[in-house]
């Protein structure tokens, strides 16, 4: 296992541990410090071990921070002229 996909493995089960606990703010500036990382580190895995594997990090990481995309997505269609649901 590559150093790149270490870390994307450890920065999973960190996110997933900040999940269980409790926050007043929702863990939204948790969110937002696991986004500033794990971006570069998507690039970094990707780099290191190929497309595929970019993929399913990002995914993995879609799946564990889904609010703020649904936040984002919503955002964009509110700027686009369509009503948000």
């Amino acid at each position: 296992m590559t150093t790149a996909l270490f870390a994307a493995l450890l920065w999973l089960v960190v996110a997933n541990v900040i999940a269980m606990l409790p926050s007043r703010d929702q863990h939204w500036r948790a969110a937002y410090a696991l986004i500033a990382i794990g971006i570069p580190l998507v690039g970094w895995v990707t780099a290191q071990n190929g497309p595929v594997w970019g993929m399913l990090i990002l995914a993995a990481g879609a799946s564990v921070l889904r609010w703020p995309l649904i936040h984002f997505w919503r955002w964009l269609r509110s700027k686009n002229g369509t009503p948000a649901e």
